[in-house]
């Protein structure tokens, strides 16, 4: 019998059944859920395991070394490769041109806090300047395991520090997906708390907000969500090298925003396995009195559609454009 401190509740039981991309998606959007779905689940080494996980992250390197070459030579986009305060970053710059007092993008890629470093940033500045229209900064901050937190935030923070002396905060977005949703949120935080001046808006993009992995959606989304397939404990243990995952530098979720925070767009997905991230986060913020969006888009997985291109990668690109003009001003 259960007890008022334990108490007892009945799962859903669900039984093994076969979920078809929807017809309410593109045939390029439905094409990519189908490719996902025949990918295997990621196994990743324990978190103590760092040999494990170093020859985890040339595999990685060396799989995504093609891809991230084709993103690059697709993009629209100039790119340099420069220090910004000691940290590598690619400034990334629309083809078609953007004004020079036009808004920056600070943009922090993804990766589980562990990949998607190196060319693959580089790649994903590109394609987020040219399918912004903006100048872009891509901030390659060091990693795990030789580099586990704080060394990300920091670094990030350390970029953002820098641009303050030659831009104005009210002119720079910052944002990034999955674990660069979570860094995006987090430098925030940290320019905040050491009496930075706030950027004009955040984009928090299907966002690793809480790493603990408490939400509904890292059950009821999991293997439906065709990019994560499963949830990421051992990358998140990697990553926080022993300190509290419900620490709000390590875990935005658990900020308090009744202290200030810019306006935020959160995106996310139906098949998301961070979709509770996405929403817990959204309401955080809605209930400490911050303008804040939140986007969920029909059969969306992790990270959009993949890498291909689709109508609904494009239109998320339109609200990302729409919510960047109207922060800024521009």
């Amino acid at each position: 019998m259960a007890d008022n401190d334990n108490p007892t509740y009945i799962p859903v039981r669900l039984g093994v059944r076969d979920v078809p991309p929807p017809g309410t998606i593109s045939p390029a959007a439905q094409q990519a859920l189908s490719d996902g779905a025949a990918m295997p689940r990621p196994i990743w080494p324990a978190p103590d395991d760092l040999v494990g996980w170093r020859q985890a992250i040339a595999a990685s390197e060396a799989m995504w070394a093609e891809a991230a070459a084709s993103m690059l030579t697709a993009a629209a986009a100039s790119v340099e490769t420069r220090a910004i305060a000691g940290v590598p970053c690619h400034e990334c710059a629309p083809t078609a041109g953007a004004a020079a007092d036009g808004p920056l993008y600070l943009f922090i890629h993804g990766g589980a806090f562990v990949f998607g470093g190196g060319a693959y940033a580089q790649a994903q500045g590109a394609r987020a300047a040219a399918a912004l229209g903006m100048r872009t900064i891509a901030v390659d901050y060091r990693m795990p395991p030789d580099h586990p937190y704080p060394a990300a935030p920091e670094d990030c923070l350390a970029v953002y520090r820098a641009l303050l002396e030659t831009h104005d905060p009210r002119r720079i977005v910052i944002g990034g997906g999955s674990a660069g949703g979570n860094l995006a949120a987090v430098i925030t935080l940290m320019a905040r708390d050491r009496g930075l001046p706030s950027p004009a808006g955040v984009m928090l993009l299907t966002p690793e907000a809480d790493l603990t992995e408490a939400g509904d959606t890292f059950r009821t989304n999991a293997d439906l969500d065709v990019m994560l397939k499963r949830a990421l404990p051992e990358c998140n243990a990697l990553y926080a090298a022993g300190h509290d995952l419900r620490d709000p530098y390590l875990s935005p979720l658990f900020a308090d925003f009744t202290r200030g925070f810019p306006p935020t767009l959160v995106q996310s997905g139906t098949r998301d396995l961070f979709l509770s991230n996405s929403v817990l986060i959204h309401r955080k913020l809605r209930d400490a009195g911050i303008d804040a969006e939140l986007h969920v888009w029909e059969a969306m997985p992790h990270s959009s559609f993949g890498r291909g291109d689709t109508p609904e990668g494009d239109a998320v690109n339109a609200e990302l454009r729409r919510f960047i003009a109207r922060v800024t001003g521009d």
